[in-house]
């Protein structure tokens, strides 16, 4: 069986998109472990070490996930750092809360309103152009 130039495309496009919602879910969970980590790097005045260095390795690993994504987003055309960082805030912003377990404590009006905020934050980004 052979497969044509637009059956290549086709696997193309399906890898750049697969890359980018993998590589956004790491770093994204990869920077909302770090944040969870920092902070608790100061308890009663004094740092925690351990928690310092995890953050940073998080950071750093949800770093260079990033710029992989930014790699693949340059390709599929997304060039707009707004629309680049939103994607990243918004699993960045969920991942925090789910790790922390406190979003599921939060009471359903705090839950909506937080969502509202990230879909108001995402309709101001497409529709200044960002």
């Amino acid at each position: 069986m052979r497969t044509g130039k637009g059956e290549n495309m086709n696997a193309h496009l399906i890898f750049i998109i697969v890359s980018i919602i993998l590589l956004t879910l790491l770093s994204g969970l990869a920077d909302a472990q770090g944040f969870t980590h920092a902070a608790n790097a100061w308890v009663n005045g004094r740092i925690v070490w351990q928690e310092v260095l995890t953050a940073l390795l998080c950071f750093g690993a949800g770093a260079v996930c990033y710029i992989l994504a930014i790699n693949f987003l340059s390709q599929a055309g997304v060039g707009s750092a707004e629309i680049q960082t939103l994607l990243w805030f918004s699993v960045t912003i969920v991942g925090v809360a789910v790790i922390s377990g406190k979003f599921l404590h939060w009471q359903v009006l705090d839950q909506v309103v937080g969502l509202i905020v990230l879909c108001g934050v995402a309709w101001l980004l497409f529709r200044t152009g960002g």
